[in-house]
């Protein structure tokens, strides 16, 4: 006797477009656990079956009238669940009625407004080109991580033909992102490199061939950031693909997918989303409805052990249509299946929307996020989050899912992120961040906060903790907090429905703490609970938040060098004004430059800021460094000041560079900032260095600033003392608790260091090598001696302004072949998604 295969998805949607309802039921009970493991991300308790039940109704519809999936059943359904939760938050949020939203309309495709941007990443584009069985594939085996023989049903196929097939969608994955890059127009020296690149990752070149790859990937940043790419396409998936279809909670989808969501009851509630739907707009069902209704009875009727059935009578609940309904459709050809409706993810050409009136639409719009991006200002208490509609996105990691869902009561969602990274021997800063999408206020907040092993609490009246001048939001927002066991306890009076709050905490990681876990965060608010918990621990290195906030701010940097060539010598002043071929500090005798008229200084320079019209300074940071192993204060005059003031640093390092030691300094000088002018010259004189052959010397002036103009943002300044170069020609710094999919950024570097005449200085924030806006404009050789506000060259310090767009995994990545730089500090401002 012969045992008859399971049917595949696709098997199953073109019977129940044919109105098989067991063949429907035996998707629902295939997909309801995922659909569930979302839905239950989203929202709380009997809502989330709610949600299920009328996801798994409305493709039942479009199905029935020709539309919906081919093989991606699950993806499809995912997205449909996304949507049906827009459209209740839209509801429970403006109080309309379903009927004043659009007509369901699944050719547009969903983005959640915190991830806007990333369906243009290129392993998305990728992704998305494919055909759908190898979209399908890809998804459930790399995405979800599932066995090949728990797929195997679901394709129709052994558990050895889901392997290979999805051998084969990698490998068309790999293409499909190689040409994404071809197409982006890259260097015509990497083109020969990118058409090869798939046929390396298999091995597939001969040694010749696979060494002169290796040559040029080991000094192209962009080549190796492909090739790292192409060699772990899961991890891309996971990280871009994963968040596209479920949004920025994917890692508690993954999670609870992988416990199994449970539960079979579900199917009933299919039955009573149709029976929700008031006696008018029964009235007027179309057919396509009518048969998914007709469908959803039979579903419940039909037992799994019995045949299906053919459908001919409509659900006893509901009244017959007023319009006719159509014909029935002819006999399928073998193999045929009716003319598909675009699906809700992968856009293309769409036919004229059908009218589904129980259903509106699910078209992008603005929405409370269930997850925060971002830092907001190292204050305790910090400000508060403008407005109901506040940026929502943090790792999915740090995600907790709402506590209730009942009409009338609050509903928290909580996150909790390191910004920067949690570095050994460094301050740091711990972001918390709450909102209440409720309808009620909370009760009284207590945010109690476990810190890693190692890491403890600054209190607030310490020196040095970089506390903002004018938080972006204007006032402090009622936080008040404690050191508590091993960590912090934090309270506040309630959250009012629709706000957001947080709290950043200064933090100091001891330099034996080990690494592992991150932060942990529990909130109390009455009787309610919501937990979350960081994904990145302690780290050995990395760049520590010195200050975050966020707001309508951006940031704003400028430098200049204090020792330069001598003016007597041949060939200094074309060098001076960036001519010529001796535009490196190693060329030359370093001399002190003064330009001052202060005749007490010895070496002195000035950088002109410009801060944007209506801003004002939220902070400001100095730092200066020199060749020599003393740091020593340094002599400072804002616009408007007279006379110098000394700023001593509040921190300091040494690191060995090829021609001797070199040291960074900084300092907190956001009051000084603060006092003086909006723009104009800034004067900084007198730092201690070391003078004489191959020598340098500079400062620079960080500022994060309002900018009225600017759209609400996020703001960072991250600051490392690190040397790129020699034997670690590349350098990645993770950038934590920022905003990831495509977001706008601008970032302020600072560099000591770099020779102008040293090519094969590069930068990325994932997006590929940046061109700075400044000096010689070369993404080959950012370090060129220029910084912002100053016209000559500044031999050995770059001051510079570079734009990116920030991914999923941001990081700040600084590579040279031939130069060795110390990278100081980094500014970053991203916009917010909302």
């Amino acid at each position: 006797m012969s045992v008859e295969p399971p049917r595949s998805d696709a098997d199953l949607l073109r019977a129940s477009a044919q109105g098989d309802a067991a063949a429907y039921g035996q998707l629902y009970r295939r997909h309801a656990a995922a659909a569930r493991a979302l839905a239950r991300q989203l929202v709380r308790g009997t809502e989330a079956e709610d949600v299920v039940a009328e996801a798994f109704t409305k493709i039942l519809d479009l199905v029935g009238r020709g539309g919906g999936p081919e093989w991606g059943f699950r993806t499809y359904l995912l997205t449909v669940v996304r949507r049906t939760v827009h459209d209740r938050s839209r509801v429970e949020s403006r109080g309309l009625a379903a009927g004043e939203f659009e007509d369901y309309d699944p050719g547009l495709p969903f983005v959640d407004p915190a991830l806007v941007g990333l369906e243009k990443s290129l392993i998305a584009r990728a992704y998305l080109s494919l055909p759908e069985r190898w979209r399908a594939v890809l998804w459930h085996v790399e995405v979800e991580r599932c066995r090949p023989a728990a797929v195997a049903p679901l394709l129709g196929l052994s558990a050895n033909g889901v392997a290979a097939l999805a051998y084969r969608a990698r490998e068309g994955l790999r293409q499909a992102y190689l040409q994404a890059h071809l197409g982006s127009q890259p260097r015509r020296e990497c083109r020969p490199v990118l058409g090869r690149m798939g046929a390396y990752v298999r091995g597939g070149l001969a040694r010749r061939d696979s060494r002169l790859i290796d040559e040029h990937v080991g000094r192209c940043e962009e080549c190796n950031g492909v090739l790292l790419e192409l060699a772990d396409v899961n991890r891309g998936l996971r990280v871009m693909v994963g968040p596209l279809i479920v949004g920025p909670v994917f890692g508690g989808y993954a999670a609870a997918l992988a416990k199994g969501a449970g539960g079979a009851a579900g199917l009933l509630r299919v039955l009573a989303v149709l029976r929700r739907a008031t006696r008018r707009r029964r009235a007027t069902l179309g057919g396509g409805l009518a048969v998914a209704a007709a469908m959803t009875t039979a579903i419940l009727l039909i037992s799994a052990d019995q045949p299906a059935g053919r459908l001919v009578a409509a659900s006893p609940d509901l009244p017959p249509p007023t319009t006719p309904a159509p014909p029935p459709p002819s006999p399928p050809q073998p193999g045929a299946r009716p003319a598909p409706a675009p699906s809700p993810l992968w856009p293309g050409t769409r036919p004229a929307p059908v009218s589904s009136p129980l259903w509106p639409g699910a078209r992008p719009a603005p929405m409370p996020s269930p997850l925060w991006p971002g830092a907001g200002p190292v204050l305790v208490p910090s400000p508060l989050w403008p407005g109901p509609r506040s940026p929502l996105a943090p790792s999915p990691a740090t995600a907790a899912g709402p506590v209730s869902t009942l009409p009338g009561q609050a509903r928290l969602r909580a996150a909790i992120d390191p910004l920067g990274a949690l570095v050994r021997a460094q301050p740091g800063i711990v972001g918390v961040r709450l909102r209440n999408d409720g309808d009620a206020p909370s009760g009284e907040l207590a945010a109690l906060v476990d810190l890693p092993k190692g890491v403890t609490l600054i209190p607030t009246a310490r020196l040095h903790q970089a506390a903002a001048l004018h938080g972006p939001a204007g006032t402090a927002d009622g936080w008040a907090c404690r050191p508590s066991g091993g960590g912090a306890r934090c309270e506040r009076a309630p959250l009012p429905p629709g706000q957001g709050t947080a709290v950043f905490l200064r933090v100091r990681v001891d330099e034996k703490a080990p690494e592992g876990a991150g932060p942990a965060l529990r909130v109390e608010a009455g009787g309610l609970r919501v937990r979350a918990q960081a994904e990145d621990g302690v780290r050995a290195s990395g760049a520590p938040a010195r200050f975050a906030t966020e707001g309508k701010v951006t940031v704003r940097a400028v430098g200049n060098a204090l020792l330069t060539c001598p003016e007597e010598r041949v060939g200094c002043a074309e060098a001076r004004s960036r001519q010529g071929d001796q535009r490196d500090n190693d060329l030359w005798p370093m001399a002190p430059l003064d330009r001052d008229d202060d005749p007490a200084t010895r070496s002195s320079s000035a950088a002109r800021l410009v801060l944007p019209k209506g801003g004002r300074v939220v902070w400001a940071g100095l730092y200066w460094s020199a060749s020599g192993d003393r740091a020593g204060p340094i002599r400072v005059r804002p616009p408007g000041r007279r006379s110098y003031v000394t700023v001593h640093p509040s921190n300091a390092a040494v690191r060995e560079l090829p021609n001797g030691p070199a040291y960074q300094a900084f300092a907190d000088v956001s009051m000084l900032a603060a006092e003086a002018r909006r723009s104009g010259l800034w004067w900084a004189a007198d730092a201690p260095a070391v003078e004489g052959t191959a020598g340098y010397a500079g400062w620079s002036l960080v500022l994060v600033v309002t900018d009225p103009r600017e759209p609400y943002s996020q703001a960072v300044v991250l600051d490392s003392a690190t040397v790129v170069g020699g034997p670690r020609r590349r350098v990645r710094l993770p950038i934590g608790g920022l905003t990831p999919a495509a977001a706008p950024a601008r970032a302020e570097l600072v560099t000591w260091e770099g020779d102008a005449g040293l090519t094969g200085d590069r930068v990325s924030l994932g997006s590929g090598a940046l061109t700075p806006a400044g000096g010689d404009r070369d993404r080959t050789n950012v370090f060129d001696g220029s910084s912002t506000g100053a016209a000559e060259m500044t031999f050995g310090v770059d001051v510079d302004t570079v734009g990116a767009e920030l991914g999923a995994d941001p990081g700040l990545t600084i590579a040279t072949d031939k130069d060795v730089v110390l990278f100081g500090a980094v500014a970053l401002s991203v916009r917010a998604r909302s």
